[in-house]
């Protein structure tokens, strides 16, 4: 392992090789296989091989004291006294807080590692779209709405939790300095670069999940599904390790976890082709099954027995008003929700009435593999004939809710020339928009009548 950070090929520029020098002081190290770049990589920053690397190598460590957190911030004292003020739905207020300090702090021990990061806008989170563009580019994706949710519950937190606290503590923070627009930029660096260390197996029913943390070095890796390295957590350091060989030349790849395009482009600011994202997913909302299913019925009657079967599947948390069923590219991630709705909104009246008296059907009649295999894509096509027909209906309503229609973006994504003339952020809502197309009228496909 070399410890010299200047033994490493940088291309150019000072905060980066200030960064690199305040690695090995806190002692950092890096295999000298491995060196940081602008050139070369799918972002701003990547790691890059120097030379072939073996599966199972060791990239880099990082010493606990390195990572930027409530824990090893120099307002340490002040979160922990305010801790019963702070607590919040997310957990991420302490972090943001911290950040906030060190971020404008000259003197902050993380200043070289925070200088990387000159404009948080270059992120380019939806958040940062206007409106106009995220309903215009993302119509019908989730994000507008997820974007819309996530800006009410900033501004909030920041005026009942944060702005009180940081009045309370003129000598650390500047209700003039550390605004809204700072505390919203930091929301998507955490978003962005922040990770959360998993709890052992034993304590994950027990205990709140970890708080995030910022972890210098890993955090400008990039991601892919198909991904070549990953982060190990010990309780003396934080270590990197290749999962796979890795070809000179290569870029190194961490994985932030099974995300679908929609998840990446909202949290990262980023998409990839969504033929490569083996991940990729899309939401069919619940309301559209309803809508489904109310087409299906002849008289008022039925219509009554249709309202009498969703309010038991609220009650059972099947369902809810804002609750969605998830398709991936192998079919439902949802079975259980999905093949429940299926069967109670298909029983018939003496069916249904069987099934209330008895409090719900016998957990061996449908257990999980059954309901996976018969959500599959190799299982749907030998649903029965009304739960293909509800599950095909659904798909349709959901694909009508996009923007712009299927043939259109095929055409933009084929269209080598145009394109390339794209903005970068129309190309990442193409991705994201046409990766779930394909799977609702791929699961169309598989239900047709």
């Amino acid at each position: 392992m070399a410890t010299d950070a200047k033994r490493l090929k940088t291309e150019g520029s000072d905060p980066l090789q200030s960064f690199l020098q305040w690695c090995e002081g806190v002692g950092l190290k890096l295999n000298n296989k491995v060196y940081i770049s602008k050139e070369g990589t799918v972002a701003e920053y990547g790691m890059l091989a120097k030379e072939d690397i073996d599966e199972g190598e060791l990239l880099f460590t990082i010493p606990r004291m390195a990572l930027l957190h409530q824990g090893t911030t120099k307002v340490l004292a002040v979160l922990e006294e305010g801790k019963a003020s702070l607590e919040n739905t997310s957990g991420w207020v302490p972090l943001l807080l911290a950040l906030m300090y060190e971020y404008t702090s000259p003197q902050s021990h993380w200043r070289p590692y925070l200088s990387l990061w000159s404009d948080f806008t270059a992120l380019d989170h939806p958040m940062f779209w206007s409106k106009d563009e995220r309903d215009r580019l993302l119509k019908g994706t989730g994000i507008p709405e997820a974007v819309d949710t996530d800006l009410t519950n900033i501004q909030k937190e920041y005026k009942d939790i944060v702005l009180p606290f940081i009045t309370l503590h003129p000598d650390l923070w500047d209700p003039e300095r550390h605004t809204l627009d700072l505390y919203r930029s930091l929301v998507a660096f955490v978003m962005a670069y922040s990770f959360q260390e998993p709890l052992d197996e034993e304590d994950e029913d027990e205990k709140d999940p970890n708080p995030p943390m910022m972890v210098p070095i890993a955090d400008m890796l990039n991601h892919v599904s198909n991904h070549n390295a990953n982060l190990e957590y010990t309780p003396e350091c934080l270590k990197m390790v290749s999962v796979r060989s890795i070809r000179k030349g290569e870029e190194v790849f961490n994985t932030y976890g099974q995300m679908a395009n929609w998840q990446l482009l909202h949290m990262y600011g980023f998409a990839e082709p969504y033929q490569s994202n083996s991940n990729d997913t899309a939401d069919i909302p619940m309301s559209n099954v309803y809508k489904a299913a109310v087409q299906v019925t002849r008289s008022e009657a039925e219509q009554r027995l249709l309202v009498e079967k969703w309010s038991l599947l609220c009650e059972m948390e099947m369902v809810g008003d804002k609750g969605v069923f998830i398709f991936g590219k192998s079919g439902s991630l949802t079975d259980t929700e999905m093949y429940t709705t299926l069967k109670i909104l298909c029983m018939s009246v003496e069916e249904f009435e069987d099934f209330r008296e008895n409090e719900g059907w016998e957990e061996a009649d449908d257990d999980e593999e059954k309901m996976l295999q018969a959500l599959s894509n190799e299982g749907l096509p030998s649903l029965l004939p009304l739960w293909r027909r509800l599950v095909h209906a659904a798909a349709r309503f959901t694909l009508d809710s996009y923007g712009e229609d299927m043939l259109k973006d095929k055409v933009l994504l084929e269209d080598k020339d145009g394109y390339v003339k794209l903005s970068s952020r129309q190309r990442r809502a193409l991705q994201v928009r046409y990766g779930q197309k394909t799977i609702l009228h791929q699961l169309m496909e598989l239900t047709k009548p």
